[in-house]
């Protein structure tokens, strides 16, 4: 991705982008390239509703029964439900991780060649997971695919930035967000790394 061309682009579209970008500063969005897609689908899984010191910490005791490393699927199915819960895992997550493992290893999640699927074709394979909405799906494309055009239009944190940065009485609907963002592409993820970041500025334009 091209992140010159997508701040410029973001700047030219829309004068609120364009106040802050000039706010929060050079574009330092890159995706997560360590490990496997099938690791990374995995800890979205294991992170989900929980704080971050938390979670890292029953990813990390995860990680153990393996040495220190993530599972491949056949190593998650042969894993003991005990062991797993033993890490802090909820039986909930269990079965959204072996519902993972089973369709990577089925070949009806094609996790191995994922790339190769466009944005909505991958978002519907994902979402064929127990556990993975289409929020979690969409993360994963910025995130991990570095896929340039994604708005997570249910993520609360964009909603807010939204909401503060065009003085919005209320945190916009979903369908807002889309109609607002559609300016944005085709680098709608820029677009959403801005806004996120926009929040931990503190400013007036989409901070807190």
């Amino acid at each position: 991705m091209n992140l010159s061309a997508a701040v410029a682009h973001l700047e030219r579209a829309d004068p609120v982008m364009r106040a802050i970008v000039e706010i929060v500063g050079p574009c330092t969005f890159q995706p997560r390239a360590d490990g496997t897609h099938f690791e990374a689908v995995a800890r979205a899984i294991v992170f989900q509703q929980l704080s971050g010191k938390a979670a890292g910490t029953i990813h990390g005791r995860f990680h153990g029964i393996y040495g220190g490393r993530a599972p491949e699927p056949h190593e998650l199915l042969a894993t003991a439900d005990d062991a797993l819960r033993a890490a802090g895992l909820s039986r909930q997550k269990i079965g959204y991780l072996r519902d993972l493992a089973e369709r990577v290893a089925r070949g009806e999640v094609p996790l191995a060649t994922i790339e190769s699927l466009d944005d909505g074709a991958a978002i519907d394979a994902l979402t064929r997971v127990k556990g993975v909405g289409r929020w979690t799906a969409q993360v994963f494309l910025m995130f991990r695919l570095g896929r340039p055009d994604i708005l997570p239009d249910l993520d609360l944190g964009v909603q807010k930035a939204i909401q503060l940065a065009y003085g919005l009485p209320a945190m916009p609907a979903p369908k807002d967000v889309l109609e607002i963002g559609a300016a944005w592409a085709p680098y709608r993820t820029v677009a959403s790394w801005y806004l996120w970041r926009s929040l931990e500025n503190g400013d007036g334009q989409g901070g807190e």
